[in-house]
């Protein structure tokens, strides 16, 4: 048994700096730079129909913005947001209920949120996407999603108006 707590008081220790480490990174000020987005909202398409529900929290002691979307059609995805301090990036990964993996990394850039990343689809086409969340100053956030063609030329996949709600959407 003191072999048992010996070992685990010697992990503790050793664990101890990359646990101030963490703790540090999260304290940055440019953490905040994406509170913005945080709240349960209703996201509207450009024609003000219903596109689907959005509730963005903060979980890992600060440090990790969580995004849980669904629409009434059964489409649901999720993403996790980290500012990696040591690179002063930002970075998401998103993941859905269709298999779709989406990795975005970028920062702001004049007041808004701009994450760029690539996927591959199953016939190796390569497809650059970029997305961009603005602020508004009537508390409402703009989504714009922005994806390349086969010839790379870019077009709009998504545009959202997300307005805040009190509803809450369940995991």
């Amino acid at each position: 048994m003191k072999c048992i707590t010996t070992v685990g008081l010697f992990l503790a220790l050793l664990g101890a700096p990359e646990v101030a480490n963490a703790q540090a990174a999260c304290e940055n000020p440019d953490r905040g730079q994406f509170d913005f987005w945080l709240g349960t909202w209703d996201v509207f398409k450009p024609d003000g129909t219903l596109a689907g529900t959005n509730r963005i929290e903060k979980e890992q002691d600060g440090c990790v913005v969580h995004e849980h979307y669904r629409t009434a059609i059964g489409y649901d995805g999720q993403s996790l947001n980290i500012y990696d301090a040591a690179r002063q990036v930002w970075h998401q990964t998103w993941v859905d209920n269709g298999g779709t993996l989406l990795l975005l990394e970028g920062g702001l850039v004049e007041g808004k949120m701009v994450l760029e990343g690539a996927t591959t689809g199953q016939d190796g086409v390569v497809t650059q996407h970029r997305i961009t969340w603005t602020p508004n100053a009537d508390g409402t956030v703009q989504q714009f999603w922005e994806s390349t063609n086969p010839a790379g030329e870019w077009s709009v996949a998504f545009d959202g108006t997300y307005r805040r709600t009190e509803t809450r959407i369940d995991d």
